[in-house]
């Protein structure tokens, strides 16, 4: 995105220093790293950082306003609904995508958000193997709002431990040992002391939830909650527990799970901004766009990308009896702008990370995510057999 920054980066890259660089991970966390790293950071000029801060600052002023949780209170569904849900979520991550106008200047286009936790430990870890690697200018910087590598990881801490030891957080998720972010959860742990701890480990007593560390029942007083219902439900049907997540127990959520379903495709229809395409609940159409082929479709309750069609018709959408379950998003038209060793331009989407102390009026924004594709969606099954395709780090013109 921007020329001369490219130039110098993909002079100075080799094939060998990108070995190097995954074989420093492998040796950090042996067997951890289940999904591919693209070979390039994403440099972001001032300009299009500037209206990615003014997108987020126009989806946050919705997620605000009074009449919001009553707007989103069909969102949760009734068998999955959690108590004590706090006002506000404690994490957010915001995606978009990288577009071009009219004018052919660059700008962002939202494709999702979601009031839950993203690769919040990783992404810390990843930017400074960047760095260490490959050529990363001074005045470029992954974090935001004057945060370092330290004063992050202390903000970080803030949010997730309060005021309790790190003994009695867990990080919970299910069979965690599995799971493709494992290597996130590993690095949660290292920097805040926070165990993985699996669903099915879980025990109550009252109120009260423990699990067992080194022949201990430990007290869980705060939950980062890392597990997905949809997961759940999908994967483990069947799965009996001691403890389910819609008991009313004595833990602090950090997200609450509500927060997951009020912020998420749920809230495209109720934003309103330059960077966010056009959205409609399906059951809210007494007519269908004329341009249907310029839309996609999407049910409002699934998980990593399951489900969504990018072509579709007035038929299709007629055969579904459950519209109350689906959107259409005006399509979003990725411009391939990271150019790559050979030449041939790739795509790429940012999430933007945000933390949200409960004391806080506003989310703070910390960090971010990049993600690079040759596909015809960001994603794994788009993405097969490419190099310079993968999971990145953005950083950002100062």
């Amino acid at each position: 995105m921007i020329p001369e920054i490219r130039r110098q980066f993909n002079e100075s890259f080799s094939t060998e220093k990108y070995e190097a660089f995954l074989a420093e991970i492998e040796r950090d966390f042996p067997g951890q790293l289940d999904f591919r790293i693209a070979e390039t950071p994403v440099f972001v000029p001032q300009a299009l950082k500037i209206k990615l801060l003014q997108a987020c600052n126009d989806i946050i002023d919705t997620i605000k306003k009074d009449d919001f949780k009553a707007k989103t209170e069909r969102a949760i569904p009734a068998n999955q609904y959690v108590p004590n849900e706090d006002k506000h979520p404690n994490f957010l991550a915001v995606d978009f995508a990288v577009c071009k106008d009219a004018n052919g200047e660059l700008i962002p286009q939202l494709i999702e958000l979601q009031g839950f936790p993203s690769l919040f430990a990783y992404q810390w870890y990843l930017g400074q193997k960047y760095r260490k690697f490959f050529a990363v200018p001074k005045n470029f910087n992954q974090f935001f709002n004057r945060l370092n590598m330290a004063t992050y990881v202390e903000a970080m801490r803030k949010v997730l431990l309060g005021n309790e030891k790190a003994e009695n957080v867990i990080l919970l998720e299910i069979y965690p040992e599995k799971q493709k972010t494992r290597l996130d959860f590993e690095i949660s742990k290292q920097l805040w002391g926070i165990e993985p701890v699996c669903y099915t480990k879980i025990t109550k007593n009252g109120r009260k939830l423990f699990y067992e560390k080194e022949g201990r029942q430990i007290e869980i007083k705060r939950i980062y909650n890392r597990l997905i219902f949809d997961d759940l439900l999908q994967n483990y049907p069947d799965l009996e527990t001691e403890f389910k997540l819609t008991d009313d127990v004595d833990v602090k959520w950090v997200t609450h799970p509500n927060w997951f379903f009020r912020i998420s495709k749920f809230t495209l229809p109720l934003l309103r901004s330059p960077y966010v395409p056009e959205s409609y609940y399906l059951s809210d159409l007494k007519e269908y766009p004329a341009d249907l082929e310029n839309f996609v479709l999407k049910p409002l309750f699934s998980f990593a990308g399951s489900g969504v069609k990018l072509v579709f018709t007035k038929s299709d959408l007629d055969a579904i009896s459950d519209k109350e379950n689906y959107l259409i998003q005006k399509k979003v038209k990725y411009e391939p702008i990271i150019e790559d060793t050979e030449g041939k331009l790739i795509k790429t989407e940012i999430r933007m990370l945000f933390v949200w102390d409960d004391a806080a009026q506003r989310p703070s924004l910390v960090t971010n995510l990049a993600r690079l594709s040759r596909g015809e969606m960001i994603g794994v099954n788009f993405n097969k057999n490419f190099d310079w395709v993968g999971g990145s780090c953005a950083f950002f013109e100062e």
